[in-house]
């Protein structure tokens, strides 16, 4: 289904848990966020519907997000309904990769097709300083599980951050020449606890086409202008809201946890849907789409949206 601005939306993230095991600056507060009542967040059945009814629209490929979707109980039963939804052409989940040692073979198994894992850095006394409470050694464990799995061409989510890690893009650069990843550098963006950051912190991806000028293009993917070190058995992504606006060509939705759609990661305004069943839950979903904004409006102000990252679903 197209929205008003002729997208073809057939992308819809999930949200399957507000809930981290980590507490990442830029994304929720340092003490975590309050757990809610038991049922706050929708149940499997309840994921299985929706997705159902958006796959009616048009919509064939759905993430699983959070928060960390591996902290979630009930993932796997939850990854089996939706795979099993005719329509569904692809099923990926983006993690934090803590909980991968253990997971990552049961994911594949459930029916995850392709796997993000988050990282933004590659050295352990920065990483236990940007997560407040992670090891860098559960992370690097899960990217090896999950190759053991059979996720062979694994994406790498990197959050440019001036002053943090802007001096380690070589060292993920260097990643590409022997696996066969794509690592995705992703500006940093105004909102939630880092909205209000100072402006040095914000770089534009482009710094890393000035620093690397052998990166090759490739054909773009999605949002992601890709490239590539010559001869490298992986490649490089940059993802840029802030310096090169995708809204264009954005195509997703997104489902929070507690039950709302979004059409944009940055907008104030949610439609309810839980409840909602039969034609009434599909009217809902077609209103969702035609009501996508156009664009956001970060290059004048921080993001609209009243919620955190963690809340919403990166």
């Amino acid at each position: 289904m197209k929205d008003l601005c002729g997208r073809q939306v057939d992308y819809l993230r999930i949200s399957i848990t507000d809930l981290c095991n980590y507490r990442c600056q830029y994304c929720m507060p340092p003490d975590g966020v309050q757990k809610g009542p038991h049922g706050a967040v929708l149940t499997p059945e309840e994921y299985a519907e929706i997705a159902r009814a958006a796959v009616s629209l048009g919509v064939k490929k759905l993430r699983l997000t959070g928060g960390e979707p591996l902290v979630r109980r009930g993932l796997l039963d939850i990854c089996r309904l939706l795979r099993a939804i005719p329509g569904v052409e692809e099923l990926c989940l983006t993690t934090n990769g803590s909980l991968l040692p253990d997971l990552a073979a049961p994911l594949r198994q459930a029916g995850v097709d392709r796997l993000n894992v988050s990282l933004d850095t590659l050295r352990p006394d920065r990483f236990a300083a940007m997560t407040r409470r992670g090891e860098l050694g559960d992370v690097l464990r899960g990217l090896e599980a999950a190759e053991a799995a059979g996720f062979d061409r694994l994406k790498l989510n990197c959050v440019l951050i001036g002053g943090f890690n802007d001096d380690e893009v070589g060292n993920f650069l260097a990643l590409t020449r022997e696996k066969p990843w794509e690592v995705r550098f992703i500006e940093l963006m105004p909102m939630g606890p880092c909205a209000h950051w100072e402006s040095s912190r914000f770089l534009s991806c482009d710094t890393i086409l000035d620093r690397f000028p052998q990166l090759e293009p490739l054909p773009s993917q999605g949002v992601a202008r890709r490239y590539q070190l010559p001869g490298a058995a992986g490649t490089v992504g940059l993802i840029s809201p802030l310096s090169h606006e995708f809204c264009a060509q954005c195509r997703r939705i997104r489902l929070t946890a507690d039950g709302h759609l979004k059409g944009c990661l940055h907008s104030a305004e949610e439609l309810p849907l839980r409840g909602l069943h039969g034609d009434a839950l599909v009217d809902a979903l077609r209103q969702g789409i035609l009501q996508k904004p156009a664009g956001h409006h970060l290059d004048r102000r921080p993001s609209d949206t009243p919620r955190d990252m963690n809340q919403i679903g990166g």
